[in-house]
């Protein structure tokens, strides 16, 4: 234009607009970025323009974060670049990504360049670093053993009759809900089926009172777990409440249960650990849990009801104690670790 031939100065080139643009090393809090751009005034390039949203989801409110700043302005490192923190980012959690290149002025101001294409990508579950965090959390305040004998599993009664009638009264594994943190690698993925284990602190027994139905199939500890299953720790949460959960695996060695997990979970001994542990004395075994948390015991294969009884409780349904879906207090101190959200 005439500007330039009147002030003697030439046009600045146009700076390389990113395409092209690959997500690697996606974990639950940082992922890797990289693109490709024309050489053409790469060198002028001082700066990356990052900007990083998550995805709507249809219902959300539009208007929420319209003012949050969500472009991260980094140096002109070699790429791949790490994005990690800046957002805390939330684990397995869609976002958009689009970048800039920008060159830095001797005002202060940037000169940019188009926009590149927008892509999607999705964050991961928490590693098993993240999760043995959780299980350190959740070692300290797991409190002292109580003793136990058997696995229970309440349910209506119209379920139970369904098993006999259309499972060869066989209760399947389903999968697991996603209750829990955030994070969870078995949230939506595992399959298996719940038991509880706790005990009353003064009659050693299974409560009278449960969330989850009338009916109560009790199964002798032993059946489920014993040297030839595999013990994982699942997770730690809680709702808005006083107590908290831990969530436990127990998986047949060998199982598809149990390789799921061994990718994914900590395995603890099931001699010595803080939740619930199984041992040998005097030819009979012996077993305890915590008396601080409530456990959620998932059992990776089917369970016969032969193996047990099928009784109605004598106390409340409970429903304020249901567990299912529930959504982790993200600002709770004790159960809660720092990456992701």
């Amino acid at each position: 234009g005439n500007k330039s031939q009147d002030s003697g100065i030439a046009e600045m080139e146009e700076l390389p607009v990113p395409h092209n643009i690959k997500i690697s090393n996606i974990t639950c809090d940082s992922f890797k970025i990289s693109w490709d751009m024309d050489s053409k005034s790469k060198d002028r390039i001082t700066h990356y323009f990052i900007d990083l949203n998550k995805k709507e989801n249809k219902n959300s409110n539009k208007f929420k974060h319209k003012d949050v700043p969500t472009k991260l302005v980094a140096k002109a490192v070699p790429l791949p670049m790490t994005v990690r923190g800046h957002w805390f980012l939330s684990p397995r959690t869609e976002y958009t990504v689009a970048v800039q290149t920008a060159s830095k002025q001797v005002d202060g101001d940037y000169v940019v360049s188009e926009w590149s294409e927008i892509i999607e990508f999705c964050t991961a579950d928490y590693s098993k670093v993240h999760l043995t965090q959780l299980l350190e959390k959740a070692e300290v305040i797991a409190g002292r053993m109580l003793k136990l004998s058997v696995f229970y599993r309440n349910q209506h009664k119209e379920y139970f009759d369904y098993i006999r009638e259309h499972h060869g009264n066989a209760m399947q594994p389903s999968v697991k809900d996603n209750s829990g943190s955030h994070g969870s690698p078995i949230s939506g993925k595992l399959e298996g089926i719940f038991f509880s284990c706790n005990t009353e602190f003064n009659t050693g027994k299974p409560p009278q009172d449960s969330p989850y139905g009338r009916y109560r199939f009790e199964v002798a500890a032993e059946k489920l777990f014993n040297p030839n299953t595999n013990l994982y720790f699942g997770d730690f949460y809680c709702m808005y409440t006083a107590y908290h959960y831990v969530i436990l695996v127990v998986a047949p060695v060998g199982s598809p249960g149990d390789e799921f997990c061994k990718q994914r979970l900590p395995q603890l001994n099931i001699k010595d650990n803080k939740f619930l542990t199984c041992d040998e004395e005097d030819g009979v075994m012996v077993y305890h849990h915590a008396q601080d948390v409530i456990l959620e015991v998932i059992y990776t294969d089917p369970v016969d009801l032969s193996l047990g009884t099928v009784a109605e409780i004598t106390g409340h349904q409970l429903m304020s104690l249901s567990t299912a879906n529930a959504k982790k207090d993200p600002s709770c101190k004790t159960c809660n670790i720092s990456v992701g959200r």
